[in-house]
């Protein structure tokens, strides 16, 4: 039986989700959004099941995914389902949001089942991570979830979140702001002198939204606000304003960067 699981991560924790989920299913194949994202065609997966695997940003979807998911015809998959990632909340309105887009796209079918897992948050802009005990908390019961999805899917469970009143407020309010100004809020970020122009940050950015001038990071404007360059800087060089620089940074323990060749 086969499963596509299509995955956009940023400092890993949605992508160790689709990690841990491909290693339950079996017949498996992990591909990144990004990786589709860039073909304006319709996307028409062959699979008996399909999965989406993203954060939760504002109570809303990345723009990427938001925009693969218009492309994405599910008319010929028999089971489809998200499991989305989150720090804190807005899970519910955020799948409510891909069922949505998925209905009104291509294939005109939504999802069989959604869910969310709770991780580490990651948007450094706002907070810094919590301490090394509770993260460990919170990534043991996010691979107890994930044992759980995986046999939820694999017994095709139908599953359909109820919209929580206060979360269709919060996206309603806040999420059309953030998407709007998401791929120029790169220039929100510098560079300082601990830059050592290993080209990491342009290796990790999903979307290719990094360059190296001169030695140095240069944003492009298309930027998904996943917080990969800042959070993943070997020195610590990538700032986002004062308050950036008092705060830790975090990734997912599982996530492994080579350094370009």
């Amino acid at each position: 039986m086969k499963t596509i699981l299509y995955y956009f991560t940023g400092t890993g924790n949605s992508l160790a989700v689709a990690e841990g989920l491909c290693r339950r299913l079996p017949d498996c194949e992990l591909v990144p959004v990004a990786s589709v994202a860039r073909d304006p065609g319709r996307i028409a997966p062959e699979a008996d099941r399909v999965g989406i695997i993203a954060p939760v940003y504002f109570s809303g979807l990345p723009a990427v995914v938001a925009d693969f998911a218009l492309r994405l015809d599910l008319a010929r998959v028999p089971y489809s389902f998200a499991v989305l990632t989150m720090g804190g909340s807005g899970g519910t309105p955020a799948l409510h949001q891909l069922e949505r887009i998925l209905t009104q796209g291509p294939g005109k079918r939504g999802l069989d089942a959604g869910f969310t897992v709770k991780m580490p948050g990651n948007y450094v802009l706002m907070y810094g991570p919590p301490n090394d005990a509770t993260i460990g908390k919170i990534l043991g019961k996010a691979d107890r979830r994930i044992e759980e999805i995986a046999g939820l899917v694999e017994q095709r469970v139908q599953k359909r979140p109820r919209m929580p009143v206060f979360g269709s407020l919060v996206q309603h309010l806040i999420y059309p702001k953030f998407i709007m100004g998401v791929h120029d809020a790169d220039r929100k970020f510098s560079v300082d002198d601990r830059c050592t122009s290993c080209g990491i940050c342009v290796k990790v950015c999903p979307v290719e939204n990094i360059r190296l001038e001169e030695g140095r990071p240069v944003w492009l404007h298309h930027c998904e606000q996943c917080m990969a360059c800042i959070q993943l800087c070997p020195p610590l060089a990538i700032q986002a304003g004062k308050k950036t620089e008092e705060r830790q940074r975090y990734h997912h323990p599982n996530l492994r960067i080579k350094r370009p060749e």
